[in-house]
């Protein structure tokens, strides 16, 4: 497959559909230099985006906590997506939309002159992890730790939050690793690079308390799942010691769906019953089943 600045297509970019080759932005764009970006990550399913509107919302109050007002409403990053959609002839699809800083008057830290931008695109894409989809995945434990909402805001889907796990997920991937897993600056489990995780241990599922990282989409709707199954949810700090008496772990997230976990660094899960059903029911889930 081509690079993804090379293809055929439709991408939206500020109310216009355009080539997909042609949708540049300038190199003294604001968001290259102070990472003044936040963006969704969407799946189409069978012609309609899972949660798309929640996405959409997600995204506009990413920009308000990063001062970064974005010139869309919610019905308007909906027509976009749909039109993006529409133009490539997509039905099962993942949906990127981005909103940012340009270039403009201003080119240093400050940039409340600069233009807020935004762009949509759409490109058929499979299993994030690839076959440990089905198998379980293995992940690396990061050496950086995910920050504290007093020094950046956590709770936005900012482009500045991904730098460690750019470097995470290099690491993990020349161990033979899919992803790494991070700790919270308290040393409590947090989330791996693009997904949060769950465990289970004595028919009980534990997950992380997102006070520290993205609270995802995908993880609240799989809380929704097991609650409506009866199973008890722990919500919790969790310390690194306890990954050795979890039985099965999996991760969750737009673009990861649900992925079974079966190592993370020296200790090992099994891909069970309830990781399965989990993962089975979210995709009925997702396809309106």
């Amino acid at each position: 497959m081509a690079g993804y600045d090379d293809r055929d297509g439709k991408i939206w970019m500020d109310g216009t559909l355009v080539d997909w080759r042609s949708a540049n932005v300038h190199i003294l764009s604001h968001a290259l230099h102070y990472a003044s970006s936040v963006f969704e990550g969407e799946r189409c399913y069978d012609g309609t985006i899972f949660l798309s509107r929640k996405h959409s919302e997600r995204l506009l109050k990413s920009g308000e906590l990063l001062d970064m007002e974005i010139p869309y409403t919610v019905d308007q990053i909906e027509a976009a997506k749909q039109a993006v959609l529409d133009a490539n002839g997509l039905e099962n699809a993942y949906v990127r939309v981005v909103a940012f800083r340009g270039a403009g008057e201003d080119m240093g830290v400050a940039s409340a002159r600069n233009p807020v931008r935004m762009a949509v695109a759409a490109w058929e894409w499979g299993n994030y992890y690839g076959d440990a989809k089905m198998k379980g995945a293995k992940l690396d434990i990061a050496k950086w730790k995910r920050p504290s909402p007093e020094t950046i805001p956590t709770a936005a889907k900012a482009a500045g939050l991904y730098m460690i796990c750019t470097m995470s997920k290099h690491a993990a991937e020349a161990k033979g690793c899919s992803d790494a897993l991070f700790m919270d600056y308290r040393g409590y489990v947090a989330e791996a690079t693009g997904a949060n995780v769950f465990f289970v241990k004595d028919g009980e599922v534990h997950t992380p308390n997102p006070d520290a990282i993205l609270n995802g989409l995908t993880r609240q709707t799989v809380i929704g799942m097991l609650e409506e199954r009866g199973i008890k949810v722990n919500v919790r700090h969790i310390m690194p010691e306890e990954l050795e008496g979890f039985e099965q772990c999996w991760l969750t997230g737009s673009a990861a769906e649900v992925t079974p976990v079966g190592q993370i660094g020296d200790y090992t899960f099994e891909v069970g019953t309830l990781t399965r059903d989990i993962a089975e029911g979210y995709e009925r889930l997702v396809r309106g089943k």
